[in-house]
């Protein structure tokens, strides 16, 4: 249980988190293993960009923090969590290991969800749906550096933050929300996702990569973008009933509760098809 969060174990059947980014100096680590220790679930998936290789290419980063995260992930798997790891564009070398597994934890490049309502999710990092990635790497790389410089600059305003007790903010995510090309991006992100999970015939999608936590319906498709713990500290949930919801760590830990119902940010799924947001 973690002290964090005021001694509370929240108990899901399915929790997915996505973009850690491991090795990078901007990974809010000690968010994230305060939310691993403060929750137990059935079922652990890893959408991608959990470790990032690509920076640990260009300078080895690797505290203490990083690796009490990577033991606590470990830890569950060996006491029965059944762990899925999906690699992303960031650690794509795991792609190599498809339909293997590695201290318990099961490495493949896709998978399906079935919800406890029998909804069935796509699990996909989505790095396939961003055309920059699949159409040149040169150019997905220089974006990502472009990118580094924004998230340093969002690690930099969150130390300031801390130190004088302020609360959590994201420079980097509220940039991301104003500028118009971002937006729009965004918005041919979550189209190209729900197309193709329509096309595939399941219910829902869970995906990362964009690091713009979401839940939403697109046409008859579940849209859920499970965030980062970059700049969001996010992560999807599922209920014992099968309905979804959207977790802010960092919110939790400000206010030392979870509010479960809030604005769009839980879907309660019905076994009938129908589709409330509450």
């Amino acid at each position: 249980m973690s002290k964090a969060a005021g001694s509370r174990l929240f108990s899901y059947r399915t929790v997915w988190i996505s973009d850690v980014h491991l090795g990078f100096r901007g990974c809010s680590a000690d968010h994230l293993l305060s939310f691993l220790r403060s929750v137990e679930c059935e079922y652990l998936y890893l959408v991608g960009d959990i470790i990032d290789i690509w920076e640990m290419k260009k300078r080895m980063f690797w505290p203490q923090s990083h690796n009490n995260v990577v033991r606590t992930i470990l830890g569950k798997a060996k006491h029965g969590v059944n762990v899925v790891y999906v690699p992303g564009n960031h650690d794509e070398l795991l792609r190599d290991f498809h339909d293997m597994t590695f201290g318990n934890v099961h490495i493949v490049e896709e998978a399906i969800h079935t919800n406890a309502d029998g909804r069935r999710l796509l699990v996909t990092h989505g790095d396939k749906f961003d055309s920059v990635v699949r159409c040149s790497r040169a150019m997905a790389m220089l974006g990502t550096r472009l990118y580094d410089w924004l998230l340093k600059a969002n690690y930099v305003v969150h130390g300031v933050r801390r130190r004088f007790n302020l609360p959590y903010w994201s420079l980097a995510g509220f940039l991301k929300h104003k500028v118009k090309n971002a937006v729009q991006f965004i918005s041919n992100f979550e189209a190209a996702v729900a197309y193709e999970t329509a096309r595939l015939g399941v219910d829902g999608v869970v995906c990362g990569h964009i690091h713009r936590p979401e839940i939403t319906k697109l046409n008859d498709v579940i849209y859920c973008n499970c965030g980062d713990w970059v700049e969001s500290c996010s992560a999807l949930v599922e209920h014992h009933d099968g309905s979804l919801e959207l977790i802010r760590w960092a919110d939790t830990v400000a206010s030392l509760k979870r509010t479960r119902f809030v604005k769009s940010d839980r879907l309660t799924l019905y076994p009938d098809d129908d589709l409330v947001v509450a």
